[in-house]
């Protein structure tokens, strides 16, 4: 493992605009989000499990989600601010560690108020490790920021496509007990961490001193600034609501509408998440040659023709379509996160941790709503309304083009 860490410290300590991309460390930080992100959807994967198990009602089951969220959205700001100003490699394994503990908890839990307790520590592991690992990545990047955080994202994503699949293949036929052999994944993403936590080490005073020269640097003034951020979080809001409606229910959905079995509709779930990382990486790049603006408006206004279309679908076009919003809705977070860390130069913890904490509060709040909703009006009418969400995508016409404000190099 470690002769594929081994980068120049060339490459590393010139920070946002070293001349060669650290793919050895891309990759090690990517596997381990794939990890990460795989365990964590597992959570969600065996929610049909756990709602039989202790008898739970959907409200229940979005109160889990939104354990786990809030955990995460609330803590994440807090660390990116934190380690902004205190860089701290280490964190990133002991944020895996939590994951590891709370991934343990859920096997044995003997009651919904200890599978609450599971959901936030695997939360907590995953406030730790998201703004690290994204500066992690931002720092090997290059200065191909998009395509950094593309490749970041894409192991998130596919290990979530990975939970789904997983989990009905080993969990359902076996139990809630066997969750506990998945803490071996925990582990090897432990040791794959303490060898970038090396690296990060060993290179983050250089990156740390570029951000700091460039930290004055705001491409905009302050009020276009905080509005921008604004737009960006209401599209995030926009994304992540409609994700929640797919990543909690859309088991519950395909079972209540089509009449599939758990683990069909546990593999159309995999498909779609698939759909999600293969979007995700195909997001940053273009975001770098054309602009992410145009990016960020495509993807969330864009796929609205698409959510509208679904609930009206037979089983096959259901697929088809969950599929195509998968791909296009996940090709604009790489792109918005990116564009934000640009808004405001030299905070890239404290901007990492505030969209990825927002994005999960808004799927957890969104699961919350979400369920009372469906417990209330229907699994069906969950979709319907959901489908008008994108819309919101609009307003991404009022976010300044930065390529015409950034200062010549």
């Amino acid at each position: 493992m470690s002769s594929r860490l081994d980068i120049p410290v060339s490459s590393a300590k010139s920070g946002d605009s070293a001349p060669n991309t650290s793919f050895g460390i891309l990759g090690a930080i990517s596997f381990s989000h794939m990890l990460n992100d795989m365990i964590q959807s597992l959570l969600l994967a065996i929610y049909p499990l756990l709602k039989n198990d202790f008898h739970l009602s959907f409200v229940q089951v979005g109160l889990i989600t939104l354990t786990y969220q809030l955990t995460a959205s609330l803590l994440q700001p807090v660390v990116g601010l934190y380690t902004d100003r205190r860089p701290s490699p280490y964190s990133l394994p002991i944020g895996m560690g939590f994951t590891l503990t709370g991934l343990l908890l859920l096997s044995m839990a003997p009651s919904f108020a200890v599978v609450l307790l599971a959901a936030a520590l695997v939360g907590t592991g995953s406030s730790v490790f998201h703004p690290e690992s994204s500066r992690v990545a931002r720092m090997a990047s290059g200065g191909r920021h998009g395509l950094a955080q593309s490749v970041f994202q894409v192991g998130g994503n596919f290990g979530s496509s990975l939970g789904p699949l997983l989990a009905a293949a080993v969990i359902a036929p076996r139990g809630q007990h066997s969750i506990a052999w998945f803490s071996l994944a925990a582990l090897l993403a432990i040791t794959v961490l303490l060898q970038v936590s090396k690296w990060y080490a060993h290179n983050h005073q250089g990156a740390r001193g570029k951000a700091a020269r460039r930290a004055s640097a705001a491409p905009l003034p302050h009020r276009k600034v905080m509005l921008s951020i604004g737009i960006l979080l209401l599209l995030i809001f926009s994304k992540y609501f409609y994700m929640a409606s797919i990543s909690s229910y859309f088991t519950f959905y395909l079972i209540h509408r089509f009449h599939l079995s758990v683990q069909s509709a546990q593999l159309h779930l995999f498909a779609f998440l698939f759909a999600v990382a293969v979007g995700t990486i195909a997001g940053g790049p273009i975001g770098d040659r054309i602009g992410r603006k145009y990016v960020i408006w495509g993807s969330i206004l864009g796929v609205a023709p698409f959510t509208l279309l679904l609930p009206h679908a037979n089983l096959f076009w259901t697929g088809v379509l969950s599929v195509v919003i998968g791909v296009i809705l996940a090709s604009a977070f790489s792109a918005i996160l990116v564009y934000a860390q640009e808004l405001i130069p030299g905070k890239i913890g404290m901007v990492s941790g505030l969209f990825f904490g927002f994005a999960f509060g808004m799927g957890g709040i969104g699961a919350a709503v979400l369920g009372s909703l469906a417990d209330s009006a229907g699994i069906e009418f969950v979709y319907q309304l959901c489908a008008f969400l994108p819309l919101l995508g609009i307003v991404a016409l009022f976010l300044p083009n930065l390529e015409r404000h950034r200062a010549p190099a």
